[in-house]
């Protein structure tokens, strides 16, 4: 299966932390910010978001004389040891954290040999879930999560995942044609999140960023009830400018 490498804000931001924390783990006795300026090459505007990101994420700490070290959180995640709870964990909380900052029920999915998987989520008392009545492996043409997914796809990926399977009439806005729902998903610019306005079930509304991280084809969605709808697109903005710490958990 071929990939659609087009390069996310989200995807940009990964990458260039990273670059920052291998920097700052080459030197165990720390190094201070215009140091990272010179060894890394970014802006010190956007080092220093980068490095409260980093900071916020457990990945580095900041030691008395304003250097900075590797964290906690890259060491257990560098552990072979455990690191999969590891893993599990920091991308749970990093989900409940961005739940509360969109308002939103928010997802974590994948493409996992040719199935729609949705590995994590965080929800709560005013976040419901979507009520997944028709499995997702077999919706993908009528969910943002879905769309997503196929859209990082190359076309003969996307054709041998519609032979596999059919695309059922969900809701009246469901698409139901091959030829349509490859078209919208051609024509889809990388940067525009995928929505599903109540084609999956009457009543919800979601949106879906990518997270590819190398060959793992991934997405980061939330869904809303319909009368929330006016704050679809803002909440799916949200969600893009803050993939980048799951992007890079998923990386490390």
């Amino acid at each position: 299966m071929a990939l659609k490498h087009e390069p996310t804000a989200p995807y940009h931001s990964a990458q260039d932390a990273l670059r920052v924390l291998e920097t700052v783990a080459r030197h165990t006795t720390g190094i201070n910010d215009t140091e990272l300026v010179r060894e890394t090459g970014l802006d010190p505007e956007r080092l220093t978001t980068l490095l409260r990101m980093l900071r916020r994420e457990g990945y580095i700490e900041q030691i008395t004389d304003g250097a900075y070290i590797t964290g906690d959180s890259l060491t257990r995640l560098g552990s072979a040891q455990g690191r999969e709870a590891a893993l599990r964990d920091k991308l749970q909380r990093t989900l409940d954290r961005l739940r509360d900052s969109v308002g939103a029920a928010v997802y974590l999915s994948s493409y996992v040999d040719g199935e729609v998987k949705v590995a994590q989520w965080a929800d709560g008392p005013t976040t419901p879930v979507v009520n997944e009545w028709v499995d997702f492996r077999y919706s993908a043409h009528a969910t943002a999560i879905g769309k997503s997914l196929l859209g990082q796809l190359d076309h003969n990926g996307r054709r041998d995942h519609l032979a596999r399977h059919k695309l059922p009439r969900l809701t009246s806005r469901t698409i139901t044609s091959d030829r349509l729902l490859l078209s919208r998903l051609e024509s889809q610019p990388p940067t525009v999140p995928h929505l599903d306005l109540q084609e999956y079930a009457i009543g919800t509304v979601c949106a879906a960023v990518p997270i590819t991280a190398g060959s793992r084809v991934g997405c980061l969605a939330l869904s809303l009830p319909v009368e929330h709808a006016h704050r679809l697109r803002q909440a799916a903005d949200t969600l893009n400018r803050n993939a980048a710490p799951l992007l890079l958990s998923l990386t490390i």
